[in-house]
């Protein structure tokens, strides 16, 4: 077996085991979130949390250490790295209510993100070559949102089991290509 040959091997080996790694922890994922999905929105808050201090400690690091900054640039990367953990230590100490918040937040701005998306495609009703499709586009997108500032919480846990149905299907469709990427090569 020749040198480039056994590179392109490793290469594709390396795709597949990518591939592979990414499709179960995608599945995985999934399956967690429609069996517990409290519970993983939780560790998703604590994830949360946790990257709040670390980027607390960091930014209150630079304000300490940083000699190349001036005086109001050092407090305030400092006062931000306090604020940052001040945010993460409270959201473990309230991680169901952080959880909640944060359902309820996400919910509201898709919700605004789908109505402004909707008027943002019947401001192009000029420009499209289907009319029809931007103008049903559009109505769903604001009624979609519309729904969502009325019922975040609702929104959010929908939105929490599509997400977790997408990275299924996504995840088996990932597996999959990991057997069959390179085949033909």
């Amino acid at each position: 077996m020749s040198t480039e040959a056994s590179a392109e091997k490793s290469a594709v080996n390396a795709v597949r085991t990518a591939l592979g790694i990414g499709g179960v922890l995608a599945a995985i994922i999934g399956i967690l979130i429609l069996v517990w999905p409290g519970k993983t929105a939780m560790v998703v808050t604590a994830i949360i949390a946790i990257y709040a201090i670390a980027a607390g400690l960091v930014y209150a690091g630079l304000g300490i250490f940083s000699k190349t900054k001036g005086g109001w640039s050092r407090v305030g990367h400092i006062a931000l790295g306090v604020l940052f953990i001040i945010a993460g230590v409270v959201a473990f100490l309230n991680l169901s209510q952080t959880t909640a918040w944060l359902a309820i937040f996400l919910g509201i701005l898709v919700g605004i993100m789908w109505i402004i998306e909707g008027v943002v495609a019947l401001s192009t009703l000029g420009d499209a070559s289907s009319k029809g499709w931007t103008i049903f586009f559009a109505i769903l997108s604001i009624v979609a949102g519309i729904v969502l500032l009325f019922s975040p919480i609702w929104g959010a846990v929908v939105l929490w089991w599509l997400l977790g149905i997408s990275l299924i299907i996504l995840g088996i469709i990932q597996i999959v290509r990991a057997f069959t990427f390179g085949k033909n090569a």
